[in-house]
């Protein structure tokens, strides 16, 4: 742990950097306040049992506590740091919303922040739109598409009707003829048999393999940190814990999504199906039945995650704005950062922004998928 006093306009502030374990329960309780008080959706990546969780897992996972004039801390600033001084968003990588967590009162600036968390940089690519200290470092802007089920499943399922109506009908009527040619369908929505997550995780390391990209579930600490959060209960971690919802044929599970929850928002993470039932586009008939399900669970709000995809485009209701891009402090370090990380960074856009070329690229990535599984 580390204690240091922020000098210039920021004097009053002390921040504490420690690792998100050594956060005490009046620090835990605090942050759940300022979020509460910041108006923004309860992402359970933004709560302080995620950032725990990665500190489980992840050596260099920190998060620094900005004190007050005298009070209990003014914000919360959860992030990882690497070997040279860099910084990631805590669980960059798989994080799906990130940033401060700060009260209107602190009056740090963004370079301030970084010198007392003896950070070159910060790195980020799922930045919350209220994360506004590192907004103006942003070099894209995203939509993140939601479901908004505040006001229960019927009327959510007739907006789908009203506004993807040939969608809709052709979902149903696939589940009623999965039904009819495979078995009686059945959907858990907080599945705890261990051995369907690992069947959901294979089914997704397969996906990328498939598709040319790099397997998630190959790195050590995500597939631990999924299988940790798994574990959680929402009475013990009411801000962040694993959903594991499957999809069943005659008890065979066919789809499945692992995803994380807070008391109001499910944030849709790893979802994947059986190729082998792929003609009855299992996935889409369980995120139908997960909408439902998570409304009957209080929860208003499914955040399917940035990403262009059709399935998107059809379930949701709305978007959430989200930032990518990083924020750097002046020096040779910054030289360094730009030099590492920017062309690989502009190429990915250049690409990404032009739908012709995006296709060209993923049946590329497809390609070799491929010819790697042979």
């Amino acid at each position: 742990m580390s204690d240091v006093r922020v000098r210039g306009a920021a004097a009053a502030a002390r921040i504490r950097v420690v690792r998100p374990g050594e956060l005490d329960a009046g620090e835990i309780e605090r942050w759940r306040e300022l979020r509460a008080l910041s108006g923004a959706p309860a992402n359970p990546f933004m709560e302080p049992e995620f950032s725990q969780a990665v500190g489980r897992v992840r050596p260099g996972a920190r998060v620094a506590v900005i004190g007050g004039d005298g009070g209990g801390p003014v914000g919360f600033f959860p992030y990882e740091r690497g070997p040279l001084g860099q910084g990631r968003a805590i669980g960059f990588g798989v994080s799906d919303s990130q940033g401060p967590v700060l009260s209107p009162e602190h009056t740090l600036t963004a370079g301030e922040l970084l010198s007392a968390c003896s950070l070159s940089s910060w790195e980020f690519d799922n930045l919350e739109a209220g994360g506004g200290l590192f907004v103006p470092d942003a070099a894209e802007a995203f939509d993140s598409p939601v479901i908004d089920i505040g006001q229960g499943y019927e009327v959510y399922e007739a907006v789908l009707r009203a506004g993807s109506p040939k969608f809709f009908r052709t979902t149903t009527a696939k589940e009623r003829r999965l039904a009819r040619q495979a078995g009686e369908v059945r959907f858990v929505f907080d599945e705890r048999d261990p051995a369907a997550l690992r069947t959901l995780m294979a089914w997704k390391s397969a996906q990328y393999r498939r598709t040319g990209r790099r397997d998630r579930f190959a790195k050590e600490w995500i597939s631990t940190l999924v299988r940790q959060l798994a574990a959680d209960r929402p009475d013990s971690a009411p801000g962040c814990s694993g959903v594991l919802s499957v999809l069943y044929v005659a008890d065979r599970p066919v789809a499945a999504h692992f995803g994380l929850r807070s008391r109001t928002v499910l944030s849709c993470w790893f979802p994947a199906y059986d190729t082998g039932f792929a003609k009855y586009s299992p996935g889409l008939i369980l995120h139908l039945r997960m909408a439902e399900a998570a409304a009957g669970a209080g929860i208003g709000l499914l955040d399917l995650g940035r990403g262009a995809a059709e399935y998107k485009d059809a379930l949701k209701t709305g978007e959430l704005r989200v930032y990518e891009g990083a924020s750097v402090r002046r020096g040779p370090r910054a030289a360094l950062y730009r030099l590492s990380r920017e062309p690989s960074r502009r190429a990915h856009s250049f690409v990404r922004n032009r739908p012709k070329l995006a296709g060209y690229a993923q049946r590329a990535l497809s390609q070799m998928g491929r010819l790697r599984d042979r």
